[in-house]
């Protein structure tokens, strides 16, 4: 792939580094009084998650990786891994364990993700900001532990574990922000 100047590259966009690539997560170009410009920029590595904080001069370039965003719709989970359908070709695409564990806990069938593949091969899967969860499993509120903001914790059907308040009851839908796992607010169904 071609150099790309990093005064041209913007948040996710995709890039080598050090024979890994990565996605662009933020980045800032600096022009200090009396000094050399400079862009400020973070980089994440998509097989191993490490995050890079790169300082480069605004002349030089990292080599740019061409990266595809597909809508896929999850399908089911096999011996081979996990199933992604295409939803108007009903293309199938496999993705593996090491892909999905970072957002396993968010995966549901029917629903629709981002995947984003290199080179024809799914590299990273892509959440919403929120998604709707169903809650299995959460214990009773005692009375009078309504005094303050008090939470306990709720299995979703998924596995993932989820501080909610106190009223949310099995059954319940919820909107979960995917960035930490963390309750905003009931569902209407």
């Amino acid at each position: 792939m071609a150099k790309v100047p990093v005064i041209n590259l913007r948040k996710g966009h995709a890039v080598n580094y050090n024979g890994d690539t990565c996605i662009v997560v933020s980045m800032e170009h600096k022009c200090p009084p009396r000094m050399a410009s400079y862009v400020q920029m973070s980089i994440r590595s998509i097989a191993t998650k490490k995050v890079y904080n790169l300082r480069l001069t605004s002349n030089e370039s990292l080599e740019g990786v061409n990266l595809a965003r597909e809508e896929y719709e999850f399908s089911y989970v096999d011996g081979m891994g996990y199933h992604f359908l295409e939803p108007n070709t009903y293309e199938d695409v496999i993705a593996t364990e090491d892909i999905v564990a970072p957002v396993k806990d968010y995966l549901m069938e029917g629903n629709v993700y981002i995947l984003l593949f290199t080179d024809g091969v799914v590299c990273s899967i892509e959440l919403p900001a929120s998604i709707t969860m169903t809650v299995e499993e959460a214990a009773d509120g005692v009375k009078g532990d309504s005094a303050n903001n008090v939470y306990k914790p709720a299995k979703m059907t998924t596995g993932l574990v989820v501080q909610v308040p106190l009223f949310i009851k099995p059954g319940e839908r919820i909107s979960v922000k995917t960035e930490d796992g963390t309750y905003l607010g009931r569902v209407n169904n």
